[in-house]
């Protein structure tokens, strides 16, 4: 009995001892969960932060990108501030973020935007640690000035341009991407602009009759009026572009319409290149590197409107879209060889100077809406193609000549008769640079499309 009451009394005390143990891991796990919670707490509420900070930077960049189109050497600090918080506002949704604030700072001459966003976050669970909040920031640069920009838009005035209101799509959509690229440039010469409305021929202006670089041949064989030479005559008189003169009348240089034709002196479709498909400089002794002056009977293939060389006058650039009326047929090889020209000089072109301080983009944009019709030479399609891209001998040409000379080239099939795209012009543009479109209202989308592309504006994170 006795060792049978101890045993009871050993087992009793055992019972008390594991309640007291039992009691003080209680109170160690007590202290080891407050630590346990706030680690929990603080991943959770890290985890919102940066969900936060994500949406901020969206939204930044964002505003970011909204603003390089607005923002020029004009604009005030107040309006990009305003314009900023604006932007920011619309974009930015979390209501967990407090006192978000937008801050910008604009530098033209060194054409950098930076803009700086901060605030705080509410915490949920890590409140019981005494941390009320967190903060956010996060920023964002725009960038302009280390690449500069020229580029020639090419743009088809022929005949077929007065259907589906084309051409005034055309001068629309012209205005509104001269409008993009105007804002995009910070300094003057950031941005280079030339224009070379095309048809069969292209308008070098007669303010250039004594230019050396022309070539009269073709002009002086026709200048006698007279059927014989071309001219449709009743009776006494012919008809010389608009004007009824009398038969026999010796024009002048004075009469020449502005209109050049494709130079040299045979086309070969296909084989080695001529002046045509080329910017080598023209040769007073060398004919084929002339420009042929459009015979005195031959005007209604000729754009009225002037070619333009490259300018940062955007009112004259404007003026001219204006000035474009369809005429003509269709001569893309032309149209190109010249917006190629427009930018590294030749015939009535001289261009401005590089600043060996910045890098170059150029570009050419090539609008057509249709196939080509006739040249100086041909008016099959196949052989005037064949001069500007041959697809039988690995590309060579006008398109491949400007591409080997580091231009872009970007060109736009306007279709509005149900035919398929052109190969030509798909086969002519830089990688992803072909645009198909059967509307005429579709010009002015594409035309900002590739007006922003260019511009070369970004985001430094």
């Amino acid at each position: 009995m006795a060792m049978k009451h101890i045993s009871a009394k050993v087992h009793r005390t055992w019972r008390m001892l594991r309640q007291d143990r039992g009691g003080a891991v209680a109170i160690m796990f007590g202290f080891a969960l407050i630590p346990m919670i706030g680690l929990v707490g603080a991943a959770v509420d890290y985890s919102r932060a940066n969900s936060a900070k994500v949406s901020l930077q969206a939204a930044l960049d964002s505003t970011a990108l909204m603003l390089s189109k607005e923002v020029g050497p004009n604009t005030t600090q107040d309006q990009i501030d305003q314009k900023a918080n604006d932007y920011f506002k619309a974009m930015f949704n979390r209501p967990e973020a407090k006192n978000v604030l937008v801050t910008t700072k604009y530098d033209a001459p060194s054409g950098t935007l930076v803009m700086n966003v901060s605030g705080n976050l509410d915490t949920a669970l890590i409140r019981v640690l005494g941390f009320k909040s967190m903060p956010l920031a996060t920023t964002a640069t725009i960038r302009w000035g280390s690449n500069r920009l020229r580029v020639a838009l090419v743009l088809d005035n022929t005949g077929s341009m007065k259907d589906d209101g084309k051409m005034d799509a055309l001068k629309k959509a012209t205005n509104d991407l001269l409008d993009t690229l105007k804002a995009a440039a910070v300094n003057k010469e950031d941005i280079y602009v030339s224009i070379v409305p095309f048809s069969r021929s292209i308008n070098a202006g007669k303010t250039n009759a004594t230019a050396a670089w022309l070539d009269w041949s073709a002009f002086d064989a026709k200048k006698v009026v007279n059927a014989a030479n071309g001219y449709s005559c009743f009776f006494s008189f012919c008809l010389v572009g608009s004007s009824w003169v009398l038969s026999g009348t010796v024009l002048t240089h004075d009469n020449w319409s502005g209109c050049v034709r494709d130079r040299g002196l045979a086309a070969a479709p296909g084989k080695n290149p001529g002046p045509d498909q080329t910017v080598v400089a023209p040769d007073t002794n060398k004919i084929e590197t002339l420009f042929q002056v459009n015979p005195p009977n031959v005007t209604a293939d000729c754009p009225p409107a002037v070619v333009m060389g490259l300018t940062t006058d955007w009112d004259k650039m404007k003026q001219l879209v204006k000035d474009m009326d369809p005429n003509g047929n269709t001569n893309q090889p032309i149209g190109l060889v010249w917006g190629w020209m427009s930018l590294v000089g030749g015939g009535p072109f001289t261009v401005p100077a590089k600043d060996a301080n910045y890098a170059y983009d150029q570009v050419i944009i090539l609008m057509s809406d249709g196939l080509n019709t006739e040249d100086r030479w041909y008016t099959t399609q196949g052989d005037i193609d064949a001069r500007m891209y041959d697809k039988d001998n690995s590309g060579v040409g006008t398109c491949k000549n400007v591409k080997d000379g580091n231009v872009a080239i970007y060109t736009i099939h306007v279709n509005t008769g149900g035919d398929a795209e052109s190969q030509l012009l798909k086969n002519c543009a830089s990688k992803d640079k072909f645009y198909y479109i059967t509307k005429s209202d579709q010009m002015t989308p594409t035309f900002k499309q590739i007006g922003s592309e260019i511009a070369k504006l970004r985001i430094a994170k």
